[in-house]
């Protein structure tokens, strides 16, 4: 397995321009069930891997749906462990170790710039904070009972309905995809009020340059701040929208709104998705979404016009490591991040693995 691994690293490492992009998991085991909270790569279990995103200190932080955990992976070990969650599914409440309590399903992680580590807990219908130097848990949106309510009050006491996702912005705020009420929620960080931006009762698409909010946004499952840009996939809308912060109006960027797998090396709003749940923007701006019934991932070059499929094969399994990205089968991946040199990470979720690869330059 170690020689696996380290063979898998040294490929995506010596890959020269133009090169096939090879992929492989190196993070997990393909099991799920819990069998220890600290360990190699290898060697720990990770069981339905979600949300993956790249820290401060360039470590990779992994939600881990069904051990209840954030954990953290770091390259230079090749080692990982928990940071969040004690494995049992659960609330607990404010105050104690983030590493002590029970956790319900974390799907998503982000991180402020003082180091602060911020996740989702989406059956508990919150969204947690674990202090950077205390590893304390506290909340920061949610009531942990379901529901819509409470916007322009404390979203401590404000009910969402199964949260996905998270974006932290660069000036102090928090979004919220709110997906079982169609919105994303938008919450201030200093004060702690927390307002709905996009969505309505309605259950429709958007409409390309429509105002973001009290109008409909129909599933709003990943989010990804980056220049001031909101940019959202919608999974019942199997498209990908941005929302300019400064306007606050939507503009469609791909999909038809159709479900289904169509339309690479074409004009990306053409396209089709089908439920995409992850989405990330790399360091040549260009998009990368988690298109998950699909099992694929697509990459959305607006300056060439173009969307392109560069890991998965549309097909269900787990194959592939060491080969051609294009050509591995994953089961349901989920979230995706980009590490500081440029390695993309995806949440193979069924397969209980992370897989990684580069993307074409």
């Amino acid at each position: 397995m170690i020689l696996r691994i380290l063979t898998g690293l040294f490929c995506l490492l010596t890959l020269p321009l133009g090169a096939v992009e090879t992929i492989d998991s190196p993070i997990g085991t393909g099991k799920a069930d819990k069998n220890g909270n600290a360990g190699k790569a290898d060697a720990i279990n990770i069981g339905q891997p979600f949300g993956v995103e790249v820290g401060p200190d360039g470590a990779m932080y992994i939600t881990e749906v069904e051990n209840h955990r954030v954990i953290k992976y770091s390259r230079k070990t090749n080692r990982v462990q928990t940071v969040a969650g004690n494995g049992t599914k659960g609330l607990t409440r404010d105050g104690g170790l983030a590493t002590d309590a029970a956790l319900n399903e974390p799907y998503e992680v982000r991180f402020a710039a003082n180091g602060d580590m911020y996740f989702v807990e989406m059956k508990n219908h919150m969204v947690r904070k674990v202090d950077f130097k205390t590893g304390v848990i506290t909340t920061i949106a949610g009531t942990g009972t379901p529901g819509y309510g409470g916007d322009d009050g404390p979203a401590t006491k404000a009910q969402l309905s199964n949260p996905h996702s998270i974006a932290l912005d660069d000036k102090g705020n928090l979004y919220i995809a709110d997906i079982g009420n169609h919105r994303i929620r938008r919450v201030n960080l200093e004060t702690g009020i927390i307002q709905s931006i996009a969505g309505s009762e309605q259950r429709s698409l958007p409409q390309d340059g429509q105002l973001a909010e009290g109008n409909p946004i129909l599933g709003p499952r990943a989010l990804y701040f980056r220049n001031n840009v909101l940019w959202i996939a919608l999974r019942e809308g199997h498209s990908v929208w941005k929302l300019d912060l400064a306007s606050g109006r939507l503009h469609h960027v791909a999909g038809t709104g159709a479900k289904g797998y169509s339309g690479d090396q074409g004009d990306p709003l053409k396209a089709t998705f089908n439920g995409p749940k992850g989405i990330v923007v790399d360091h040549q701006q260009r998009i990368l979404v988690v298109d998950t019934e699909n099992h694929a991932i697509r990459l959305i070059d607006l300056e060439k016009n173009e969307i392109t499929t560069v890991a998965g094969n549309g097909k269900v399994g787990f194959s592939g490591d060491r080969g051609p990205a294009t050509k591995a089968t994953m089961d349901r991946p989920h979230g995706i991040g980009i590490d500081l040199q440029g390695r993309v990470y995806v949440g193979d979720t069924n397969n209980h693995v992370i897989r990684v690869f580069t993307t074409p330059r």
